[in-house]
């Protein structure tokens, strides 16, 4: 045969499988592109673009409403750091309130998860009725226990004449913080619940079983063999309790508003006042920006330790 024919016949070979294979990766790029092309667009409108134009307005004075924008540099991180002490005293409340519910939420959910994984008929019920809190929105759930904390404990209170219910539930800085505490962790618990069910569920019973058999009590089968093996759901729990905390908005508002005088205010509620109450969009924007930071930060050491622990382990 002529080489020159072989060799016709191979480019054409080659030429087809080139083209086919080009055909193959348009094919799989325009289904990749089916799938996520319209939640990768409505990722970049809703948080991507808003993030880099907030990032542009914290450089300026602008008051929110008018169509002038007048850049001003670091003036606005100036004045946070000099002269608002209010945003420093948010700040710190913020910080308080974040490691008290993040130990309490887990606390009762790691516990109500440890109760439901056991044989229990009403597990099922029980589980519904402890992730129902998480579904109810966090202004009506703060108004419900707004009036639970003002009416319903004062009634409870003037029947048994304990003090416990007698307190100032909203009305003190020491009892309001504790207030927005149990109604944080009432609400998100169930949803760690869930978390801690699943992990729990996927232990093997052999190894437990096993440890029994060897002398293991229930608390060293717990400490030693079911908490190390469920450290992923740890690192998840803890993550999502310590962003939701720090971001805490609209539970704190309708329970206190941020008072009494100020001493409950979340970082997110003093944002809001000086963007949009004061005007001050650029400054609000500016400490929008320094809160996003911080929460970072908070969230990436939390997820390094506990993900060197889960190696460890």
């Amino acid at each position: 045969m002529n080489p020159k024919l072989e060799r016709n016949e191979l480019n054409v070979k080659t030429d087809i499988n080139r083209i086919s294979k080009r055909k193959t990766n348009l094919k799989k790029a325009l289904t990749y592109l089916a799938f996520v092309g319209p939640a990768l667009v409505f990722f970049l409108v809703i948080q991507i673009i808003p993030f880099l134009m907030g990032v542009y307005y914290s450089f300026t004075s602008w008051n929110g409403v008018s169509s002038v924008v007048e850049w001003v540099g670091l003036e606005n991180y100036k004045k946070i750091f000099t002269s608002d002490p209010q945003f420093f005293s948010s700040f710190l409340f913020t910080t308080k309130f974040m490691l008290a519910a993040v130990a309490v939420s887990n606390l009762i959910g790691f516990g109500f998860a440890l109760l439901l994984n056991a044989a229990l008929k009403t597990r099922n019920i029980l589980r519904t009725v402890f992730f129902i809190p998480n579904v109810i929105g966090g202004l009506l759930l703060g108004f419900i226990w707004q009036f639970i904390f003002i009416k319903g404990f004062s009634s409870i209170g003037n029947v048994t004449g304990l003090a416990f219910f007698k307190l100032p539930w909203l009305g003190d800085e020491v009892t309001a913080f504790w207030g927005i505490v149990i109604v944080f962790a009432w609400q998100i618990s169930g949803y760690m619940m869930v978390i801690y069910i699943a992990a729990l569920q996927g232990v093997d019973n052999s190894l437990l079983e096993a440890a029994r058999i060897d002398g293991a009590s229930n608390f060293t089968l717990l400490t030693k063999i079911i908490i190390p093996l469920i450290l992923p759901a740890f690192t998840i729990c803890f993550f999502l309790t310590i962003s939701m905390a720090f971001k805490i908005f609209d539970l704190n508002l309708s329970l206190t508003g941020g008072g009494p005088f100020n001493s409950t205010q979340s970082v997110a509620i003093n944002i809001y006042q000086e963007a949009f109450q004061n005007n001050r969009y650029g400054l609000g924007t500016a400490k929008s920006i320094l809160f996003f930071l911080v929460v970072a930060v908070f969230t990436t050491v939390q997820v390094m330790l506990t993900k060197k622990r889960e190696v460890e382990a």
